[in-house]
């Protein structure tokens, strides 16, 4: 785990039950003076998050409710705009607006990046803040995709405290129809040739009748 990720999480009742349970010095390690990290994108982190096409993002209510929910868009539509910044354009959708309710009362954001095919998965602890489009049409034209249908009504920026790759154990291998394409085309290619040799069959059988 990153120093910085584990600074965040590993609060004092976490300390207290890493003790109960025996893990305590284990866990040590990770806050250890010489160790660094977690707190500035790389580019494993940004290539990562730019091929997303979908993200779970976590916010608390003010009556300290947690709500997840997921994010998603085209791939890329998550952008990274630096080292410690990443954002997306939000989108009309059920007019709820219980993420954005949440924000407004408390700005800190949990998410998680899954990339399913390679079992791997990214999470970041971070602050957000919203813009509006009319407040900076540059910013919302840089990250809205042209191709996707709608306009966006805001952007969301994350300013990232921490973040650490997640352990892959128990993540199921799930493939979207895109990315099982290469493994369908061969056996749809095969089909396809079947087919036409079945066609040429039964022509030349009903040719001899």
């Amino acid at each position: 785990m990153a120093k910085a990720f584990a600074e965040l999480a590993f609060t004092p009742e976490v300390r207290k039950i890493q003790e109960r349970q025996g893990s305590a010095k284990i866990n040590d390690r990770f806050l250890a003076d010489e160790v660094t990290g977690g707190n500035l994108l790389g580019p494993q982190e940004t290539q990562f998050i730019t091929m997303r096409d979908g993200f779970y993002q976590a916010t608390v209510s003010e009556t300290g409710w947690p709500y997840v929910q997921f994010r998603g868009g085209p791939r890329g539509f998550l952008k990274v705009l630096d080292e410690k910044t990443i954002a997306y354009a939000d989108f009309r959708g059920n007019r709820q607006y219980i993420s954005m309710g949440n924000l407004s009362s408390d700005d800190r954001i949990s998410m998680i990046l899954v990339d399913y095919p390679n079992s791997a998965r990214l999470k970041i602890l971070g602050r957000a803040r919203m813009i509006d489009a009319s407040d900076d049409p540059d910013l919302i034209e840089r990250l809205h995709d042209s191709s996707y249908r709608g306009r966006p009504e805001r952007a969301v920026l994350v300013e990232i405290e921490a973040f650490d790759w997640n352990c892959p154990q128990h993540l199921p291998v799930r493939l979207t129809i895109e990315e099982m394409q290469p493994i369908l085309a061969p056996l749809q290619d095969q089909m396809a040739q079947l087919k036409v040799e079945n066609e040429q069959l039964k022509a030349a059988l009903a040719s001899k009748a």
